[in-house]
C-alpha cells in the first residue's frame, strides 16, 4: 500500500498540473485491448506502475487490485485462496481497469451483469487531482456513471473486488441447435436455470450452433472426460465444440478446468486468428496452430492488429440487441457481411444510467429490465477502405432501427448527434460538471474514428504507406509483436499448471 500511494500521488500531481494548464489528457495504460488506434502521442498520464493485487480478504471474499492487473495475474491471485471473480473476462491481457471503465460482459453476465457489477468501491483522481474512493454509498453517482465512460471522468486508481468460492471444474455441455430462432430458445431455457454459472453459444452458419451452459463443481461425473485449451498441442476452443456437435447430434458434456474454461478463447482469441491464416495464404490446420502458438494467443494478437493497420480494414464489433430482435439482425449481418462464425452472449442491463449498451424495455413485473443478446461480429470487411466506412456505418443505422447498441471498445462511426441519442446527455454532463472533468476528453471524442484525420496520417508517412500493402503491413505487425514480448505473459502463466493438477 505504501508504494501505491506513492505512486497515486505522482499521478494526482500530473492530473493536476494538466487541470491547471486547461489542458485535456489521455491515460498511458502500458496495454490496451481496443480496437481504436490512439492519435494522442502527448499530455499522457502514465499509471502503467498500477499493476499489483494488493491483497485478498477470505473472509469478506474480496480483493484489492490495481487497475493494470490483467485477468490472468488476478486470477491465480485469488485461486491460490480458493475464490474467483464472478465476471472473468475471457481475454488474460484484459484489466480491471478496463472491465470497469469499458463495458464487459461474459459468459457470467447473464447471472451477475457487466464486470463492473461485481465491484464493492474505486479510488479514483479526479479532473482536478483530489483522490477520492466512489461506491454505491459514497458518491454513487460517480461510482455508476464511471463504469463504461472509459476514463472521461476520472482516473481509476484501486479496485475493491467481489469474489467468489472456486470451483475445480466447470462441467459443460454443448446443446447443437440448427437456426438462430433455436438458439434464442435454448438460450432463454439456459438463462432460466438457477443451477447454471455460464451461458454463451456460438453459430458457426445459419443453419449450425451450439448453446454452451457450465457448471461450476469440484466432483467428477463417473465417465466423464477433462479437456484443457490452453497448451500448444490442445484444440482451440471454437473448432473442439464444432467437431462436438458434428460427431455427436445430441448434447455432449465434459469436465473444464475452472482457469482454462474462463480463458477458453484466448488461443486465437475466438476465432479471429484463423483470419491471419487467410491474410498470408498460409495453410490451417493442427500442425501449423502448434507451430505459429506463441503468435495465436490474445495478447500478441493485439499488438499485430494495431501495428499492421489491419484493425481499420477488420470488422470487430460486439453488438447488444434485444431478444427481440437479434434473430432479424443476424438475417442482416449475414445478407450484408456473410461473417460467421458469430458469438452470442446473454447479458443482464445496468439499473442504472450508463454508457453501456441499454434498452427500456420491461418484463411482466413492470421493474425489471429484459436481458440483452450480445453478438460478436468478427471478420474481413471490404477491402476498399470508402467501402468498409459505408458498411460499418450502415451497421451502425440497422442497429439503432432494431433497437440495438454497440459496444465503444471498437470502431464508432457515428456523427456527435446519432451518438448521443443512445445515451442521456444530460446526466453524463451534469457528472462532468459536478466532478470538474470537463478538462478531460468526452466519451464521444474518445471513441469516434477521425476518417479524415487517420488517412492524412497514413498518407504523409512512408511507413503508413507501406503497411497497406500486403504482406508488409501483416509482417510490420508480427515483427512489432515480437518486439514486444508479450508471448512471455502467455508462456509464464500459473494458471495452467492448475488446469492440468486437478
Amino acid at each position: 500500500m505504501k508504494q501505491h500511494k506513492a505512486t497515486v500521488k505522482s499521478i494526482s500531481a500530473s492530473v493536476r498540473a494538466y487541470y491547471e494548464k486547461k489542458e485535456k489528457f489521455r491515460i498511458f495504460h502500458g496495454s490496451t485491448n481496443s480496437t481504436r488506434a490512439s492519435t494522442l502521442k502527448k499530455n499522457l498520464v502514465d499509471t502503467s506502475q498500477l499493476s499489483n493485487v494488493l491483497s485478498v480478504n477470505t473472509e469478506e471474499q474480496t480483493c484489492l487490485v490495481e487497475p493494470n492487473v490483467p485477468m490472468d495475474r488476478l486470477v491465480e491471485a485469488t485461486l491460490k485462496h480458493g475464490l474467483v471473480p464472478p465476471v472473468v473476462m475471457e481475454f488474460p491481457g484484459i484489466t480491471v481497469g478496463g472491465g470497469y471503465s469499458g463495458t464487459s460482459g461474459e459468459s457470467s453476465s447473464f447471472k451477475h451483469g457487466f464486470f463492473d457489477r461485481t465491484i464493492l468501491s474505486v479510488e479514483i483522481v479526479l479532473a482536478n487531482g483530489e483522490v477520492v474512493t466512489i461506491s454505491p454509498q459514497e458518491k454513487a453517482d460517480l461510482f455508476h456513471g464511471a463504469a463504461g465512460a472509459v476514463g472521461t471522468l476520472g482516473v481509476t486508481t484501486l479496485v475493491k473486488l467481489q469474489l467468489q468460492e472456486a470451483k475445480k471444474y466447470v462441467e459443460t455441455t454443448y446443446h447443437p441447435v440448427e437456426s438462430m430462432a433455436e438458439a434464442i430458445s435454448k438460450l432463454h431455457e439456459a438463462t432460466a436455470d438457477p443451477e447454471l454459472d455460464y451461458v454463451d453459444g456460438i453459430m458457426f452458419s445459419k443453419s449450425q450452433g451450439a448453446i454452451i451452459v457450465g457448471r461450476l463443481t469440484n466432483e467428477l461425473k463417473d465417465g466423464m472426460s477433462v479437456q484443457c485449451f490452453s497448451a500448444a498441442k490442445d484444440p482451440w476452443f471454437y473448432l473442439h465444440v464444432q467437431d462436438a456437435i458434428e460427431q455427436n447430434r445430441e448434447p455432449t458434456t465434459e469436465a473444464i478446468p475452472l482457469p482454462e474454461y474462463l480463458f477458453r478463447y484466448d488461443r486465437g482469441g475466438f476465432w479471429v486468428g484463423a483470419s491471419a491464416f487467410d491474410y498470408f495464404k498460409f495453410p490451417f490446420n493442427k500442425f501449423t496452430r502448434w507451430w505459429l502458438d506463441d503468435f495465436l494467443h490474445t495478447r500478441m494478437m493485439y499488438t499485430a492488429l494495431h501495428a499492421s493497420g489491419e484493425s481499420k480494414k477488420y470488422v470487430v464489433q460486439d453488438l447488444a440487441l434485444p431478444y427481440s430482435t437479434a434473430q432479424q439482425f443476424v438475417e442482416y449481418t449475414d445478407m450484408e457481411f456473410g461473417i460467421y462464425p458469430l458469438w452470442l452472449c446473454p447479458l443482464q442491463q445496468s439499473p442504472y444510467p450508463t454508457m453501456h449498451p441499454h434498452f427500456n424495455e420491461m418484463e411482466a413485473d413492470g421493474k425489471t429490465l429484459k436481458p440483452m443478446l450480445n453478438i460478436g461480429l468478427w471478420g474481413f470487411g471490404p477491402k476498399d477502405h470508402g467501402e468498409f466506412i459505408r458498411k460499418n456505418r450502415d451497421l451502425e443505422r440497422k442497429l439503432r432501427e432494431l433497437g440495438g447498441m454497440k459496444w465503444l471498445y471498437a470502431h464508432t462511426y457515428y456523427d456527435e448527434d446519432e451518438f448521443w441519442e443512445q445515451f442521456d446527455r444530460e446526466w453524463y454532463d451534469k457528472l462532468r460538471t459536478k466532478y470538474g472533468a470537463e478538462s478531460l476528453p468526452t466519451v464521444y471524442e474518445k471513441v469516434k474514428v477521425d476518417i479524415e484525420k487517420e488517412k492524412a496520417a497514413e498518407d504523409v508517412s512512408m511507413l503508413g504507406r507501406l503497411v497497406k500493402t500486403w504482406p508488409f503491413g501483416g509482417l510490420y505487425g508480427i515483427w512489432k509483436a515480437i518486439k514486444s514480448r508479450s508471448y512471455i505473459e502467455a508462456r509464464k502463466s500459473a494458471w495452467k499448471d492448475y488446469g492440468r493438477s486437478q
